[in-house]
């Protein structure tokens, strides 16, 4: 008796997939389909992976699929539409336009001017530094003054309030930069807000919430503000932050160096 062979159907190419063979199929890295499309390399290696969770939102995902797909010849209609169906449509609160479509190769400046440019910035620099160190060292530190006219001399208001004191009082945060964020009233709680700050933007925490933390790619762009006094920024460099607590007590602490604050638990809703 003959024996039986076993046919296994293909398995389908996820979008990841056919966005990577169709660029390896043109010879493009991913330096060169980021150069011509705009975005960034991070963003692209995601894509091939379907790592959608490390993309700042459903709305950037599909815009970013788009301009892919046309760069390396394929349908970059079909694949958003598939992507959409896929991550349930867009559920953002504020619809951005979508950026990084393809650009005209004419108008994209060539790599030696952006190195060139880059070299010029680095020199700048380091001449402002050793101008700065410069003056450092010729002024002369003031006499020390005595402690009781120190005393004397710092206002009341100018002592840091510990982070208990502020608490009760409303927070603000100000897009410095566009920026997509989401809170929620507490981890896994109810969305307040989930959308793109532009530029100048303000976004007040309700004062009803009792546990909001937020999610952001862009942390660095955000003013906290806790009632009238602005406390600087929600990190100081560029990196995802998630279910960072938003109560003045615990930004406050946050801020001065404390340990963050985990993430608590939603709040029950009432039976």
């Amino acid at each position: 008796m003959a024996d039986e062979v076993e046919f296994e159907e293909p398995r389908a190419l996820s979008i990841g997939e056919r966005l990577r063979e169709a660029r390896e199929a043109k010879g493009l890295s991913v330096e060169d389909v980021a150069a011509q499309t705009r975005i960034p390399i991070r963003h692209l290696d995601a894509i091939e992976r379907e790592d959608w969770d490390a993309l700042p939102a459903p709305t950037y995902c599909i815009g970013f699929v788009r301009s892919y797909a046309n760069a390396v010849d394929l349908d970059g209609a079909e694949l958003g539409r598939e992507l959409r169906d896929r991550l349930g449509g867009t559920r953002s609160r504020a619809p951005a336009p979508e950026y990084y479509e393809p650009a005209d190769q004419a108008r994209v400046p060539p790599r030696s001017l952006a190195l060139v440019a880059a070299l010029v910035l680095v020199v700048a620099v380091i001449v402002y530094a050793i101008w700065r160190s410069s003056l450092d060292d010729v002024q002369e530190p003031p006499p020390p003054a005595a402690p009781q006219a120190a005393e004397r001399a710092a206002p009341p208001q100018a002592r840091p309030q510990p982070p208990q004191a502020l608490a009760g009082q409303p927070v603000t945060l100000a897009a410095t930069e566009e920026a997509w964020l989401r809170i929620r009233d507490g981890a896994g709680g109810p969305v307040l807000f989930e959308g793109i700050l532009a530029a100048g933007q303000r976004f007040q925490v309700p004062p009803a919430a009792q546990r909001p933390v937020i999610r952001t790619g862009r942390p660095q762009v955000l003013r906290i503000a806790i009632g009238s006094r602005d406390i600087g920024a929600l990190e100081p460099v560029e990196r995802t932050v998630s279910d960072v607590s938003l109560r003045p007590e615990d930004l406050a602490a946050r801020v001065r160096g404390g340990t963050p604050p985990a993430a608590l638990p939603a709040p029950i809703p009432p039976q």
